[in-house]
């Protein structure tokens, strides 16, 4: 009888090139619009800077997209039913929605395969839009992390 080999390599180092978007839930729209907009003064996408899949949304006042100074995108989503955060900021506590890194293309299949191998746990399977390919794996705190690569 063979032993089965057991895959213990993730992704190959140096295979995610940098940070593509970073997206947080938001209670409060235009209370997190002014903030990041005017007392961090991230440049808002408006009209034709919106990608164009996120158009109806920023229009119907459910997200909204901040460029940080090294190009990487903040989106905000508005869940105005979230519960509060705890009044004492030692408590951990996130509104982020998740983190999303940028694979070559050519790499995304393999990086997807490997993942699975590893039985990371999945939250969304393999999405395919206009803006490119995502696949969507927690972490080991249940936070949502994006594979993505360009179309």
């Amino acid at each position: 009888m063979l032993k089965q080999e057991i895959k213990t390599q993730g992704i190959a180092a140096g295979s995610l090139r940098r940070v593509h978007h970073i997206a947080f839930n938001v209670q409060d729209m235009e209370a997190s619009k002014y903030f990041y907009g005017n007392i961090l003064g991230l440049h808002e996408l408006k009209g034709e800077e919106v990608p164009s899949t996120l158009v109806k949304l920023v229009a119907a006042g459910k997200v909204c997209n901040f460029k940080t100074p090294d190009g990487t995108i903040l989106d905000l989503f508005a869940e105005p039913d979230l519960s509060p955060p705890d009044p004492d900021p030692d408590k951990g506590f996130t509104r982020a929605n998740h983190l999303a890194f940028d694979i070559n293309p050519q790499l995304f299949d393999d990086a997807v395969t490997t993942l699975k191998e590893l039985q990371v746990p999945i939250a969304i399977d393999v999405v395919t839009r206009l803006t490119g390919r995502g696949f969507y794996i927690y972490d080991p705190d249940g936070f949502m992390i994006e594979i993505r690569c360009d179309p």
